[in-house]
């Protein structure tokens, strides 16, 4: 059933947690730092780590200017800080070890999680820019700027995860995981990546 009226209510939703999302992914990712042993994968993290710093004031401008204030608290801003937070504890728990090998994967799949939430949160924004809603033209300007990144976050800590498990069960991992090394942005690149790594390994 089509239904062409947007919800303004549920975009200062979405909204919310997008912002939740990317402080919890600040978090995340300085905890999975700790985790990292791969110099490449580090590299790759601390590079995630600033750009979600800055997505995190980009959500906070999108909310100023749509004269939304940041603070408001949320049921489902709440439930993604519970999630975030939930994640920064599994890693602390894998830091305790003793095997650290296994801490490096906790943290990717912790990762891997945050950002398929970020991923569907920027997704949406990018559709609800093509809507005539009011400041429509500011979330499509932060879609294009953002949205390109998440893509990397997601495809590429994917592709981390899975190769770091391959390895850990004691067969031939390609690292860096073809996702980094074809830099891949779309789901169809990934999904190609994937499929090459059986020439490498």
């Amino acid at each position: 059933m089509k239904n062409n009226t947007v919800s303004t209510n549920h975009v200062a939703e979405l909204l919310y947690q997008a912002l939740e999302t990317e402080k919890g992914g600040v978090q995340i990712y300085t905890t999975a730092l700790r985790c990292a042993m791969n110099k490449d994968l580090k590299e790759e993290w601390n590079k995630y780590l600033e750009q979600t710093k800055t997505h995190v004031q980009v959500v906070s401008d999108i909310l100023t200017g749509m004269n939304l204030d940041v603070e408001t608290e949320t049921p489902g801003r709440k439930i993604v800080r519970h999630i975030g937070d939930s994640l920064v504890q599994a890693m602390e728990m894998a830091l305790r070890g003793p095997d650290m090998a296994a801490a490096q994967i906790v943290a990717a799949e912790c990762v891997t999680l945050a950002e398929t939430k970020d991923h569907l949160n920027w997704e949406l924004i990018g559709e609800i820019a093509k809507t005539p809603i009011s400041g429509s033209d500011v979330l499509q300007q932060a879609h294009d700027q953002v949205e390109p990144e998440e893509d990397e976050h997601l495809y590429h800590t994917s592709g981390w995860t899975r190769e770091l498990w391959i390895e850990a069960l004691g067969m031939t991992a390609v690292l860096p995981p073809p996702e980094e090394e074809q830099d891949v942005h779309t789901a169809i690149e990934a999904a190609r990546a994937k499929k090459s790594r059986a020439q490498k390994a």
